[in-house]
């Protein structure tokens, strides 16, 4: 861990309030400007960054750390800022904002600390197994978003939808450890995807990583002060600020030979207390032959002081092969050996030698690189070292077959095996590896041509391998002689394989087996034997056809997967394997028979199979969440008969269902009634479903999405909690008593406002109106967001009345040929210019009202199907000078788009440059540019105006609304506390629809 140390009691409020005072009039007497400076920033600093947290307080330097970095986030600013922390490792860059993350976090609405695990995590799977680096982005945004918002299988479709959920959030990210650009750029990509006053930070040792990403603020963590440095060691070995009578020779010494880095001082302060003067100056006499200032060797005493073989060999083996691993899976792993795992990471840890987060070991990346030195000083001849991981060196013991049995891992990375020098495996290479424990081949670019070759074959595995991890593995099976006797992970991701071996194979120690995206394996082999089988992956085996009868015998086995096994045809029947809990059967389009091999599975996704039938004793009692989308076979849904058998088999327990195009679905069983846990609830494309049982109200019911239905006419009243929903391309004419009243305030896509209210709609000559209205207990100086309607293909409308009701919307879609004249500037193509009235704009902000009018171009088709639009704004005066703001970008998601629409979105940009006010800066002009910043769009700007907010009260993308606006035509405000339900988006794009809206209510309707 990057760290600082603890320091010094904690004075009370009056004392440091005093001591300041005393230090301003002293530094003002003495016209020290640069310590008023510092003054004024500690005033920030308790302004903003004060906490009731205790975490942090004793780490030495910390509040000097934090004061400076107050300065740079500037938090009584109101744009969003990105900040970077840049500096070596160990130097405490972790720690600092780890602190600023305890102190700050409250003041956000959402925040997040993003560690290396995280994003190891999150990209992992696209990193082997799928080459799609879009999908690796957006999994690592998927996995991002329901982390900040706290929210379980949140569903993106685009890179956009990061910026939509976002954009209104005040939040804190704080990105530790960034050696990848595209993690930033995937994460925190643009300051506009966030909330005013939104902060992010960003910690990394390489400063071009920040200034690529135009992040100008950064704070470059320096080395402590002598002082402070002894501060820091004495804190690690003595718990105190200095050192005891005696030792402060000793202690000065070890500040010298360390440079001062915290890391270095917290693993030597760590390893020499409670130790005597005699072995101080045993350490000491170490570390002035060998130290030279180099930081690994510094460690490397703290490795040596380890009190016996057996930490040093677990530390040896989590630096080569087990970092960032989990401990559970250590601990199976090294099982049989003589290690002991518990008290060895115990020791570990106290030593400051590893870190334990969420159940997973983490080494320092400086650390790590001193055990594998301490490794390769083994011998000079690699194949007889203990473990390899660089890659000649196994280049060098592979081609040539020169390993030995002093080998007991090997870790290769193939993406760093030279292009010019591909690895040629010799076909006996592991032979003389008899005690090898551990193989990891693995790669990070699947698209890449494969450098490693097995032209001769491979004629033997070591007996004794406990993990056997080999991506791409080229070979069409295993060696006829391998024996898997102590496998305890087997993990062949992509591999050549169409079978693993003949025979019942000994895998009573198996835990782990995944064979994904193996295209030709067309067998596993007999798993009678794994009766500790807990987890079995073979997605996108395609060439898989079914699963052998011995799969009975895993009685311990929870996760089975094996979406796209496009060619997998049946299951094995009447088996109830007890602790099975997860089946994925995705795009298994061949499979025809509803599985029957638990009970007890809690989650099953059953999306684009060919299922024919629901088994009529089906029961599945445990069953949490259940999908079945895109059946293939129309015999399921041809009789309701299936919908009532499935009904039956479902539990209370259920949170979440997704069904789809249930040909015979013409009316919602009231048995769904019984469903009262049920969160999230999909009934798609289903084209007779003509109406919801009505008297229900299924509490817990937060998600529902009834698009495709196009018979459905009447609005759902199927709960009063729903807080999204989906009525897209539905046969909704009607929306009465639709209750709209808010509970979450911290949604990011919310169409809020309080009862009563209505939204009705009818075709031909039948009005369109809504009425809002504010409860009486309100404050009038709250906000809450606004609606976001979409009218897309709904060519008749009224434009006036729509306009009429812009002041309620926080977006609006609707066809459209030419900008309407609400909008007083107005411009062919995507920018315009116009001339600035001195007083317009006496306030740090230009609010305007945008239309941007878009078309579908249908030579790009079918690129991405939807829209990000950014607003540029220059403003300029006549001697040249000029100053450029961007807006939020706005993403929209228009389905299927005909002829041009109109988008309409309210703009706020920040003009306080060098802060000025923008009429002190004297501009006269602005240039006003429409972007779509999604390079892979099928929509072009055709056109493009705005209407400025002349008053410039606050709008909903910034500040609270201000309830008698003279534009608004409703009253919003947050409801009383008690108030529960909210819609965060209400998407009405009814396709093809012939709707009108008439005038609204001011004339008397």
């Amino acid at each position: 861990m990057e760290a600082l140390s603890q320091h010094g009691e904690e004075r009370r409020p009056e004392e440091k309030t005093s001591d300041l005072k005393e230090e301003e009039e002293a530094a003002h007497s003495l016209g020290n400007e640069a310590k008023m400076i510092e003054h004024i920033a500690n005033d920030v600093l308790n302004k903003f960054l004060s906490t009731t947290s205790k975490d942090f307080n004793d780490f030495v330097g910390i509040d000097d750390h934090i004061a400076k970095m107050s300065v740079l986030l500037h938090m009584e600013c109101e744009e969003v800022r990105m900040v970077g922390i840049w500096g070596s490792s160990g130097i405490g860059k972790t720690t600092i904002a780890r602190a600023l993350f305890s102190r700050l976090s409250r003041h956000f609405q959402s925040s997040i600390f993003i560690d290396r695990a995280f994003i190891s995590k999150s990209m992992e799977i696209y990193s082997r197994g799928n080459p799609d680096d879009y999908n690796m982005k957006l999994n690592l945004q998927r996995n991002f978003l329901s982390e900040i918002l706290d929210k379980k299988d949140i569903k993106i479709d685009h890179l956009g939808a990061l910026a939509e959920r976002l954009k209104y959030h005040k939040v804190l990210i704080i990105i530790d450890d960034l050696d990848d650009q595209v993690v930033l750029d995937t994460l925190a990509g643009q300051a506009q995807w966030f909330g005013r006053g939104s902060r992010i930070i960003a910690i990394t040792k390489d400063k071009h990583i920040l200034t690529a990403h135009g992040i100008n603020h950064i704070y470059e963590v320096k080395l402590p002060s002598e002082k402070l440095a002894l501060q820091i060691l004495c804190q690690s070995a003595f718990r105190k600020n200095s050192p005891p009578h005696g030792y402060l020779e000793l202690a000065c010494e070890v500040v010298e030979r360390v440079d001062s880095l915290p890391l270095g001082l917290n693993v030597l302060g760590s390893h020499l207390r409670g130790e005597d003067k005699e072995y101080w100056l045993d350490q000491l006499s170490r570390l002035r032959k060998g130290i030279d200032g180099k930081i690994h060797k510094t460690l490397r005493v703290s490795y040596d002081g380890l009190n016996n073989k057996e930490d040093k060999a677990l530390f040896r083996h989590i630096a080569c092969l087990f970092n960032y691993s989990g401990i559970i899976e250590i601990k199976k792993l090294l099982a049989d050996s003589d290690l002991d795992v518990n008290m060895g990471l115990r020791n570990l840890n106290d030593n400051s030698l590893i870190q334990i987060r969420r159940q997973t070991v983490v080494m320092h990346s400086l650390l790590q690189e001193m055990g594998k030195e301490v490794v390769r000083s083994q011998s000079n001849e690699p194949g007889k070292r203990e473990f390899l991981t660089d890659s000649k060196d196994i280049c060098n013991v592979l081609e040539e077959d020169i390993g030995s049995k002093n080998v007991l891992g090997i870790s290769l990375n193939k993406d760093e095996i030279d292009e010019k020098d591909e690895l040629h495996v010799h076909n006996s290479a592991f032979k003389g590896m008899r005690n090898l424990r551990f193989l990891n081949i693995y790669t990070n670019q699947s698209m890449t041509k494969d450098r490693l070759h097995l032209l001769e074959g491979l004629d033997y595995l070591p007996p004794k391998l406990r993990l056997l991890s080999w991506d791409r593995y080229p070979m069409r099976c295993m060696p006829s002689k391998f024996c898997p006797k102590y496998l305890v992970k087997l993990k062949m991701q992509g591999s050549k394989l169409e079978k693993l071996w003949e025979g019942i194979g000994n895998l009573t120690c198996l835990d782990y087996m995944d064979l994904s995206e193996s295209e030709n394996l067309k067998e596993i082999p007999d798993l009678s034997l794994a009766t500790n089988l807990k987890t079995l992956n073979l997605s996108g085996c395609s060439s898989l056809v079914d699963l052998p009868l011995s799969i009975r015998n895993l009685s311990k086995l929870m996760t089975l997967e094996m979406s796209g096994c496009i060619n997998l045809r049946t299951l094995p029947s009447g088996i109830n394997l007890q602790s099975l809990l997860s089946v994925d059967l995705r795009k298994c389009s061949e499979l025809n028979s509803f599985p029957d091999i638990s009970t007890n599975i809690s989650d099953l996704d059953l999306n684009e199979t060919a299922i024919e039938e629901i088994p009529s004793n089906l029961r599945l009692q445990n069953l949490v969440s259940l999908r079945m989308e895109r059946i293939k076979s129309e015999r399921l849904w041809a009789s309701v008969q299936s919908l009532a058998a499935l009904m039956t088999a479902l539990t209370p327990l259920l949170t979440k269902l997704y069904l789809s195009n249930i040909t015979s679905l013409v009316e919602l069983p009231s048995s769904f009634q019984n469903l009262n846990k049920l969160e999230q609830l999909r009934i798609t494309e289903c084209i007779y479903l003509e109406t919801l049982p009505t008297g229900m109200n299924i509490e817990s019911l937060d998600y529902l999405d009834l698009s495709g239905c196009t018979r459905l006419r009447s609005f759902p009243e199927i709960s009063t909690n729903i807080s999204t929903i989906n009525l897209n391309n539905t046969g909704i004419e009607e929306l009465e008593k639709a209750d709209f009243t808010v509970s979450r305030i911290h949604s990011n896509k919310a169409s809020w406002c309080d009862s009563p209210s209505a939204v009705v709609m009818e075709t031909d000559n039948v009005h369109v109106h809504r009425t809002l209205s504010a409860p009486k207990e309100a404050s009038s100086s709250t906000y809450v967001p606004k609606l976001y309607l979409k009218f897309v293909n709904c060519f008749i409308l009224s434009q006036e009345a729509l306009l009429q009701e812009l002041s309620v919307l926080k977006g609006l879609i609707f066809p459209g040929e030419v900008v309407p004249s609400y909008f007083t500037h107005r411009s062919i193509g995507c920018s315009l210019t116009i001339p600035l009235l001195h007083n317009s704009l006496s306030v740090p902000f230009f609010r305007f009202r945008a239309c941007a009018m878009v078309e579908l171009d249908l030579r790009l088709y079918p690129l991405s199907p939807y829209i990000v639009i950014q607003i540029c704004c220059r403003f300029s005066d006549r001697f040249g000078n000029s100053f450029q703001s961007f807006g939020q970008p706005h993403s929209f998601t228009p389905y299927h788009q005909k002829g041009s629409h109109l988008f309409i979105f309210d703009c706020r940009l920040l003009l306080n440059r060098d802060n000025a006010t923008p009429d002190e800066l004297n501009y006269n002009q602005v240039c006003i540019e429409f972007r779509i910043i999604e390079d892979r769009s099928i929509f072009i700007l055709k056109g493009c105006g705005i209407r400025i907010f002349e008053d410039h009260c606050p709008s909903p993308d910034n500040q609270p609304d201000n309830v008698s606006s003279t534009l608004g035509v409703a009253r919003w405000a947050l409801p009383h506390p008690t108030k529960r339900n909210v819609f965060k988006d209400l998407t009405l794009a009814l396709n093809g629809a012939k709707h009108q809206f008439l005038k609204r209510r001011a004339r008397g309707e």
